[in-house]
């Protein structure tokens, strides 16, 4: 057995986290899904994000809303993270408009947000409850896969110092009353 370096390390799990994020998210069986193995990186979440390129979207928002320090503190969070092809599903003048609204934006990104572990390959579904505040229903439905709200789940956990990542197919967007 060989040890690798910190960095050729940090490198095979960002290509292994890369491998994750450009794979179409599909529909795997209960049985696939739950064995599936995390990937584990050796940096907080938000240096996970930063080093998947189908992320860029997703930590762009988060720096500009101000949520990298909160979000690579020490503690155990759970983030749903929508890639840059689920960003493009939103129209552009919805997305600006989100951006440019802090109050907004920092709802919209702590929505797919959740303390503690939550994790969507459970057997049944489940609410789980946001740093936001509103609940997402997460779990694993025969035919349709692992999912949040309506959102298709990767199998594949990444596993961080101060969480877990799950990449989705789409954008989680709160009730804004």
């Amino acid at each position: 057995m060989f040890k690798l370096s910190r960095v050729a390390r940090a490198g095979a799990i960002a290509a292994a986290l890369s491998a994750v994020t450009s794979a179409a998210v599909a529909a795997p069986s209960f049985a696939e899904c739950r064995r599936t193995q995390a990937v584990e990186f050796p940096g907080t979440i938000v240096d996970a994000a930063i080093a998947t390129p189908a992320l860029s979207t997703l930590t762009s928002l988060v720096v500009a809303a101000g949520l990298a320090d909160a979000l690579s503190a020490p503690g155990d969070l759970t983030v749903f993270a929508p890639t840059d092809d689920a960003f493009a599903k939103i129209p552009a003048g919805v997305l600006g408009a989100i951006g440019s609204d802090p109050a907004v934006l920092t709802a919209v990104l702590t929505y797919h947000v959740v303390p503690g572990a939550a994790d969507p390959r459970r057997a049944v579904k489940r609410e789980v409850t946001t740093l936001q505040g509103q609940s997402l229903l997460a779990g694993f439905e025969k035919g349709t896969g692992a999912s949040v709200n309506q959102s298709t789940v990767d199998c594949t956990a990444v596993r961080t110092t101060n969480g877990t990542v799950w990449i989705i197919d789409s954008v989680l967007l709160p009730q804004f009353r």
